[in-house]
């Protein structure tokens, strides 16, 4: 990695004296990490031996960010502190905010193993830590600041709370997918269950090497609550990261924690953490800030939340047929959006950080052209959708959406059914407008439990 520090602007080179300060010698090689959030691969070189750092720093588009990096480096400490292998923390950089630790060695995304047996020791491993961990005392955590549920609907909802304030303080426009989906989950609270664990909140992130986990990370959104939590969670990662069968993963955390797997209450985990996603981005997609990677929120805040309601749907034996994409039209700006496609493919790509960023202009191309062929006519067909629906044809989006959130705050439950059918079918035309740019999330579907 070649490096030129006197680039950097002065919040990195700040950032940059502070991982020297901590870990006791010179950064001699750096790479910003190639995604939307901002962090470093850096080499220090110290007493003869070149360490391997990373520097991870605060979600720049999220309120949240900064709060959650400093909640993460305390966990680290104390999941260290238990034995729980996790990259080893340098210190908190307080400006920049960051993170300074180890760089464990391995690497992530279990279809990478180099075969079903490494997948499958892989997987297992993986398991028997997180059972260890829900198996933690919660006294430190609770020392560290994090709250016991107190109550059995406290234990279900888990985190759901902060997500949802947040969303409400920065919504700007209608969102009846998300209403919809709160509004079930407040009605189907699992009933009956007592314990409480730390749970890591964003389960199934870890890095292995030769058959072994060597690190657990990103546990920015660790707290204590049900431990189903983490199972439902392993559902969500299994869209981006495939985990591989989550049967045969709960069937073995059960042998070696001792404890039955509620599979119901792990599908309404799931659910509950799936619509974590469109919580957190509804803000970006509707107002987007600069630094956000547009396309990556939207597709994130279409899978996310239809994989949950599709589950929603299994559950109450709705059945949804596919939406299919109608023929694009001519438009007048068809040579533009092309010329732009050719224009952006042209541009030399660069390396890292910068490739990244060529990439999601293209992707932002690609969607503003594939829009302009077949967004007309797919708004059309869902406005005649809606009003089966509503009993009216809206004019547009917005009355649509209003229409539909004075619906979900009326149901109570005797238009379930219908409500799943429409969504879905909604969140499905919008992602085959965007086929080309869904990349790993293209058809993604949530695995379904078998009972036990």
């Amino acid at each position: 990695m070649s490096f030129d520090r006197t680039r950097l602007s002065v919040p990195w080179q700040r950032a940059f004296d502070y991982v020297e300060e901590r870990v006791g010698g010179r950064i001699v090689a750096g790479e910003r990490q190639a995604r939307w959030r901002p962090a470093w691969f850096l080499e220090v070189e110290r007493g003869g031996e070149t360490l391997p750092i990373y520097f991870r720093g605060a979600r720049a588009e999220a309120e949240r960010g900064v709060d959650q990096l400093r909640h993460e480096h305390t966990c680290l400490e104390l999941l260290a502190k238990h034995g729980i292998p996790v990259p080893r923390v340098h210190g908190f950089c307080p400006d920049p905010e960051g993170i300074v630790m180890d760089r464990a060695p391995g690497r992530f995304d279990l279809s990478t193993a180099e075969d079903e047996a490494e997948r499958v020791a892989v997987r297992n491993h993986y398991m028997e830590i997180l059972a260890r961990i829900h198996a933690l005392p919660t006294a430190d955590f609770e020392a560290a600041g994090m709250r016991r549920p107190r109550t059995a609907r406290e234990l279900a909802l888990g985190d759901l709370e902060g997500w949802v304030r947040a969303y409400r303080q920065a919504k700007s426009r209608p969102e009846p997918v998300i209403e919809f989906a709160l509004d079930w989950l407040m009605r189907h609270v699992p009933a009956g269950r007592e314990r409480a664990s730390f749970v890591l909140g964003d389960a199934g992130q870890f890095l292995f090497d030769r058959g072994r986990v060597t690190a657990v990370i990103d546990v920015e959104l660790a707290y204590v609550g049900d431990p189903a939590a983490d199972l439902g969670a392993l559902l969500s990662r299994d869209l981006s990261e495939p985990l591989g069968d989550l049967d045969h993963a709960l069937r073995h955390y059960e042998a070696v924690s001792g404890e039955a797997v509620d599979r119901d209450a792990v599908h309404y985990h799931a659910i509950r953490f799936g619509m974590v996603t469109p919580l957190a981005t509804a803000a970006v997609v509707a107002r987007p800030p600069p630094v956000a990677d547009y396309v990556q929120y939207l597709v994130w805040s279409l899978v996310f939340a239809r994989c949950p309601l599709e589950i929603v749907a299994h559950l109450e034996g709705v059945t949804i047929e596919p939406p299919t994409l109608p023929e694009e039209e001519e438009s007048p700006f068809a040579v533009a959006h092309e010329a732009l496609g050719d224009r952006l493919a042209a541009l030399e790509r660069g390396e890292g950080f910068g490739r990244y960023q060529v990439d999601a202009v293209e992707r932002l191309a690609t969607a503003l052209r594939r829009g302009d062929r077949f967004g007309r006519r797919v708004l059309a067909a869902d406005l005649d959708e809606a009003a089966e629906l509503l009993g009216h044809r809206p004019a547009g989006e917005r009355e649509r959406d209003l229409a539909l959130e004075t619906l979900v705050s009326e149901n109570e439950g005797e238009r379930d059914a219908d409500l799943l059918r429409y969504l879905v079918r909604r969140l499905k035309r919008q992602e085959l407008i965007l086929a080309p740019v869904m990349r790993e999330l293209a058809d993604a579907r949530m695995q379904i439990l078998c009972p036990a």
